[in-house]
C-alpha cells in the first residue's frame, strides 16, 4: 500500500522516470497486473516526446497488460493504448522493416478485437481506435461496418458522421441521395449555441470585401495549399481583405503555412479556441464571406458554419459533395461537375465558375519534357499515385483486366499517404496479376514524387473518387490520365480536368469503356507519343494552371454574391 501511494504521488508530481525505475525493479511482481503494466507503458510516453524505442517498450507493456487480465476495465484500457501506439509506430518511420513490424501489431489487434468484439462493442473509444487501424489496412468495408454499428446504436456525433460520410466517397454503393441524407443527419447533430453568448453578425458595409478561408490543412504538400495559393497570389488588395483561420497547431505549420500567411491581410489560429470563442473572434473580424476548405474532411469546424460566422458561407476546394448543412449557403463548382437536374441533391445553392472549379498554382520544379517510357522499355507502364483508399474492388478488377490484356505491361502504385498495401496486393494476387504490379513506398520528398511520373506512360484514374491533385500533377508532367464519368461532384473531377485539357477522348463512359480505352491507347504508340507532347505543351496555358484567369473569375463570382 505504501508503494502504491508513493507511485500515485510521483504520478501527480509528473515524475515519470522515477515511476518507470521503481516499476522495472519490481517487474517480476507486476507481470500479471494490467493496471500497473498499463501505468508503466503510459509513463514511457509521458516522460517526454517519445522516440521509437519508447513507443516499442510502451507497446510491449500494453501488450502484456491487455493479455494479463482479460475482459476487465484495466485490460480494456491497455488494449486501447496498444492500438493507438501501434498506429504511432506505423507512422513513426517510413521503412519496410518498420511497416512489417507494425502490420504484425495491427494483425494482432485485429485478431484480438474480432475474437472479443462483443466485449468491446460497447466501448466507443476502442471501436474508433480499431477503425483507425482498418483505415490504415485499407479495409474500408470494416470501417463502414463498425461505423454503421455505432450509428445504429445512436452514436451520431459529428466526428462519427463525418467519418462515415467521407468513407463512403470511396464506395460505389452510395448515391447522391445518400450523401444528402447523412449530410442532413450531420446538420441535426451539430451544436447550436445560445444567441446571448455570441456577438451579432456585422451588418455594416466594409470598405473592402473581407473574405475568410477556414482550413486545418495549410502545411506540407497538402493539395489545398496549391489551390489556395492560386487565389491568394492573384487578388486585388485594394478591393479585398483576406483572413486565414487555421485550425492547426504551431507544430503542424511549416514553410507552406508561412508563405500563405504572407499573402493575406491577417491570419488567426483557432485550434485551441472553443466554438463560441472562435465564432466571436470571426464575427468580430466582420468577415463578409467565409470559405470553408474542408467540408466533412480533416479537423473541420462545421459547428462554426452551423452557427454562422459570416453573412455568406461557401464550400470550395476540399470535400465538395453536399455537406447537408443549412448554414452552408453555396458550393462552388463548374458546369462539368453538377448538372441542372441534380441541384436537388445539394442543400447548398450551386455557384458555377465558368471553366473549372480549381486551378493549380504550379510546381516549383523546372519542367523538362520526358518521352513516354515505353520508347525505352518496350512495354507499357500504367500508374496511379492516388490514396490507396480510392482503390476499391471495381477499380482493381478493371485494372487487372487491362494488365491481362496488355502484353508485358506494368502498373506502378504509390499512395499519397502512409497506408498498407497488403489487402490491395492480395486482391491483385487473386486476379493473377500481382507480378505486374509495382508498389512504390510513400515518398516524402516532393521532387522525387514528381519525377516518378516519368516512369508512367498512362495514368489510370480511380473511381468513384477521382484523383484531383495527382491528375493536375500528371498534366504538369505531360502524362495522360484515363478517367471515368461519375454521378456526383467527387466522381466527375477527372472528367472536368480532361475536358479543360481538351482531352475528352480520355473520358470513359463506364468500366467496360474504361477497359477498352486503356487497351486502345496503350496499343497505339504513335498516338501515345503525340498526346504526351500535346499535354506537356498545352497544360500550363489551360484552365488547370491559368492562375490569373481563375483568380479573376473566383473573386468576380464572390463580388457578385455580395451584391
Amino acid at each position: 500500500m505504501k508503494k502504491a501511494i508513493n507511485i500515485k504521488r510521483l504520478f501527480q508530481e509528473k515524475k515519470y522516470l522515477e515511476i518507470i525505475s521503481q516499476l522495472e525493479k519490481n517487474i517480476v511482481n507486476i507481470q500479471n497486473n494490467s493496471a500497473v503494466l498499463n501505468l508503466l507503458g503510459a509513463c514511457r510516453l509521458l516522460k517526454g516526446k517519445p522516440n521509437k524505442q519508447d513507443l516499442s517498450f510502451a507497446l510491449d507493456d500494453f501488450r502484456k497488460a491487455y493479455l494479463a487480465e482479460k475482459k476487465n476495465n484495466h485490460s480494456k484500457e491497455a488494449f486501447l493504448n496498444f492500438i493507438n501506439v501501434s498506429i504511432d509506430l506505423f507512422e513513426y518511420e517510413n521503412s519496410k522493416k518498420n511497416h512489417e513490424d507494425s502490420l504484425n501489431n495491427f494483425n494482432e489487434a485485429v485478431n484480438f478485437f474480432e475474437k472479443n468484439k462483443d466485449f468491446f462493442l460497447d466501448d466507443i473509444r476502442t471501436v474508433l481506435a480499431m477503425i483507425r487501424i482498418y483505415k490504415r489496412l485499407v479495409n474500408l468495408d470494416k470501417v463502414n461496418f463498425y461505423l454503421e454499428i455505432l450509428i445504429k446504436n445512436k452514436h451520431t456525433s459529428p466526428f462519427i458522421l463525418n467519418n462515415y460520410i467521407y468513407n463512403n466517397t470511396f464506395s460505389n454503393n452510395w448515391t447522391p441521395n445518400d450523401f444528402l441524407k447523412y449530410g442532413k443527419l450531420l446538420d441535426d447533430n451539430l451544436p447550436v449555441y445560445s444567441g446571448n453568448k455570441i456577438i451579432p453578425l456585422n451588418k455594416e458595409k466594409n470598405k473592402k470585401i473581407k473574405i475568410g478561408f477556414l482550413s486545418a490543412d495549410l502545411s506540407g504538400f497538402h493539395p489545398v495549399t496549391y489551390f489556395l495559393k492560386t487565389i491568394l497570389s492573384n487578388y486585388n488588395s485594394n478591393k479585398f481583405e483576406i483572413f486565414l483561420y487555421l485550425n492547426q497547431s504551431q507544430a503542424q505549420q511549416d514553410i507552406s503555412t508561412k508563405d500563405l500567411k504572407e499573402l493575406v491581410t491577417k491570419s488567426r489560429e483557432i485550434l485551441d479556441l472553443s466554438d463560441i470563442e472562435a465564432i466571436n473572434l470571426i464575427r468580430n473580424d466582420k468577415i463578409d464571406i467565409m470559405v470553408d476548405l474542408m467540408g466533412v474532411t480533416s479537423k473541420n469546424r462545421l459547428s462554426l458554419i452551423k452557427n454562422r460566422v459570416a453573412p455568406i458561407q461557401i464550400l470550395w476546394c476540399g470535400y465538395c459533395n453536399t455537406t447537408g448543412i443549412k448554414g452552408m449557403d453555396y458550393i462552388m463548382v463548374d458546369p462539368n461537375l453538377v448538372f441542372e437536374n441534380e441541384k436537388k441533391n445539394y442543400t447548398e445553392k450551386i455557384v458555377y465558375l465558368p471553366k473549372i472549379w480549381n486551378s493549380h498554382s504550379g510546381i516549383n520544379i523546372k519542367r523538362v519534357f520526358s518521352q513516354s517510357p515505353f520508347v525505352k522499355n518496350n512495354f507499357i507502364t500504367f500508374g496511379s499515385f492516388n490514396n490507396f483508399r480510392k482503390i476499391n474492388d471495381n477499380v482493381i478488377n478493371v485494372w487487372s483486366r487491362i494488365l491481362q490484356e496488355t502484353p508485358n505491361s506494368k502498373l506502378v502504385l504509390k499512395s499519397s499517404s502512409v497506408l498498407s498495401n497488403n489487402l490491395i496486393s492480395k486482391k491483385f494476387r487473386e486476379n493473377n496479376v500481382l507480378k505486374s504490379v509495382e508498389f512504390q513506398s510513400f515518398v516524402g520528398d516532393f521532387e522525387k514524387h514528381i519525377n516518378l511520373y516519368k516512369k508512367i506512360d498512362i495514368a489510370l484514374d480511380t473511381f468513384p473518387y477521382n484523383g484531383v491533385t495527382t491528375s493536375f500533377e500528371a498534366a504538369w508532367m505531360g502524362v495522360p490520365v484515363l478517367t471515368m464519368k461519375g454521378n456526383n461532384f467527387i466522381s466527375r473531377c477527372g472528367e472536368s480536368i480532361n475536358k479543360n485539357l481538351n482531352m475528352v477522348n480520355l473520358i470513359s463512359e463506364n468500366e467496360n469503356d474504361y477497359f477498352l480505352k486503356a487497351c486502345a491507347i496503350s496499343s497505339d504508340k504513335d498516338y501515345l507519343i503525340k498526346i504526351r507532347e500535346h499535354i506537356f505543351q498545352t497544360a500550363l496555358s489551360s484552365p488547370l494552371f491559368d492562375s490569373k484567369d481563375f483568380s479573376h473569375q473566383f473573386f468576380d463570382t464572390l463580388r457578385k454574391l455580395i451584391k
